[in-house]
């Protein structure tokens, strides 16, 4: 007799390996965390394409970071978006280049620069971003309002877990 998983009901991941409870339930999370991941990617690239045709996926989440906290360093959004300064100078060029962002001394630091939305980075973003938002009210319709903020929550969570 098969189990769901496949293994005659062996209870393990293939001869000699035995999984435990805790093994399945961290087995199911990364199956449900890559089917997440896949398709947010999928629709990070509708998201980036509907602000600007030109835009790259991978910088709708800093438009989104910048609307969020408004002015920041260029390293700042490295270390949020957990990329190397490089990736980040080139990424910004091209949100300037789109107008979607602008670049202003730091008072702080005569050296740095801060990076901010535009005003038509900033309504291009949030006409896209309020889109998306009904698109998961609709898609969460049938769910409890403590479930919504529960499962905000543990995503908040899990993504702290990475920072130092």
């Amino acid at each position: 007799m098969q189990d769901e998983g496949g293994n005659g009901g062996r209870g393990d991941d293939g001869p000699g390996m035995p999984t435990s409870g805790m093994d399945q339930a961290f087995l199911a999370l990364e199956r449900e965390l890559t089917v997440l991941l896949r398709r947010a990617r999928a629709t990070s690239g509708e998201m980036a394409r509907a602000v600007h045709p030109d835009l790259e996926s991978a910088a709708y989440g800093l438009l989104a970071r910048l609307d969020e906290t408004g002015r920041l360093r260029a390293t700042e959004l490295a270390a949020y978006i957990g990329v190397g300064k490089a990736t980040m100078s080139r990424q910004l060029r091209a949100l300037e280049h789109l107008g979607l962002i602008a670049r202003e001394p730091d008072p702080a630091d005569g050296r740095a620069w801060l990076v901010h939305l535009t005003d038509e980075g900033r309504a291009r973003f949030r006409a896209v971003r309020d889109a998306r938002r009904v698109a998961y009210v609709r898609q969460l319709a049938d769910w409890d309002r403590d479930e919504v903020a529960q499962l905000a929550r543990l995503l908040h969570q899990l993504n702290r877990g990475g920072e130092g």
